[in-house]
């Protein structure tokens, strides 16, 4: 199978890479990514025996993406703008890449075949919505520009499926982490910024009081279940929740952190409470219900276990700045 990535030089994109190097099924991996916040040097490694293409360009601009989409059999859609005070700051910026860019690629799919495509929505698509844990049917209430551009990539995707029956698979994220997701800017995501500064010794920021809670899902979960989709041709007419149903307080992590890294001798950790940034939505756990009846064979690599490969690739990645 030849299979099209987008974003896929990012954190998630390149992490799936190497879930589907290691795939039977995948002779060929498409890669199209504008490297605002990707970088190349992630793709690094990859099973030799696995044709890599990697594409400078952006989901925009049509020629581009129609060039990295002939021949494919699956396309991935995880190109964006992430963080959601990255869309305050700038939302028609965020519109445009996760809205916008998810049409184009949905357009281009339909010009080479109804091409299988599986789309990255997200948790924040609840927003305000108070029910735990959150499950698919319930109302959408997003709170920030991010959340609104991830629900509409969602549901242009859906809406494809339904008007034009390509095959569509709406997948929300939850709070992924793990490797090559990297600390040292304003929109760091949680998870790497607290690493990073335990690791150095400087004090964790936190936003509030650190109750509000999360459901943590490690990378290499999330590719084995895209990973599967592919294999499998999933498609399903409504969205799924890509996340176990754990729920894990800031203050919680924080704890697991510190445990990790007093395991290698590392500094005790410090942690300084700030406000609270607008658009935050204060707690977030998945039903993972459709989720395990679609995809029976995956099981969630657990938090301890994720931290520990996370903290050892960043002890690396910091030992080598």
């Amino acid at each position: 199978m030849r299979i099209l990535i987008t974003g896929g030089a990012g954190f998630i994109g390149a992490n799936l890479c190497r879930t589907l190097a290691e795939s039977a099924d995948v002779s060929d991996l498409v890669v199209l990514d504008d490297l605002s916040t990707g970088a190349a040097a992630n793709l690094a490694g990859l099973r030799l025996d696995v044709r890599l293409d990697v594409r400078l360009g952006s989901i925009l601009d049509r020629e581009a993406l129609d060039g990295a989409m002939d021949g494919c059999d699956a396309v991935v859609h995880l190109a964006a703008i992430p963080s959601v005070q990255r869309s305050v700051d700038d939302p028609v910026r965020s519109h445009l890449a996760n809205a916008s860019g998810t049409i184009e690629v949905l357009e281009a799919a339909r010009r080479h075949g109804n091409v299988h495509v599986i789309t990255a929505s997200s948790s924040s698509v609840y927003g305000a919505t108070p029910t735990l844990p959150k499950h698919e049917q319930l109302a959408t209430r997003p709170l920030s520009p991010y959340a609104a551009s991830k629900l509409a990539a969602e549901a242009y995707t859906l809406a494809y499926g339904h008007s034009y029956g390509l095959p569509t698979l709406a997948l929300r994220f939850f709070n992924v982490y793990g490797p090559l997701q990297r600390p040292g800017h304003a929109y760091a995501a949680a998870i790497p910024a607290f690493i990073d500064a335990a690791l150095t010794g400087n004090a964790i920021t936190v936003h509030g009081d650190g109750e509000q809670s999360r459901d943590f899902t490690y990378v290499d979960t999330v590719a084995a279940v895209i990973t599967d989709a592919i294999a499998r041709g999933v498609s399903d007419p409504e969205p799924v929740n890509l996340a176990f149903g754990t729920r894990t307080t800031l203050n919680e992590l924080l704890a697991a952190i510190g445990d990790v890294i007093s395991a290698r001798d590392g500094p005790p950790i410090r942690v300084e409470h700030v406000a609270r940034r607008a658009g935050d939505v204060v707690h977030s756990q998945a039903d993972g219900t459709r989720l395990a009846k679609l995809f029976p064979t995956i099981s969630a690599v657990d938090l301890v276990t994720g931290l520990r490969s996370t903290v050892e690739w960043m002890s690396a990645d910091i030992d080598a700045r």
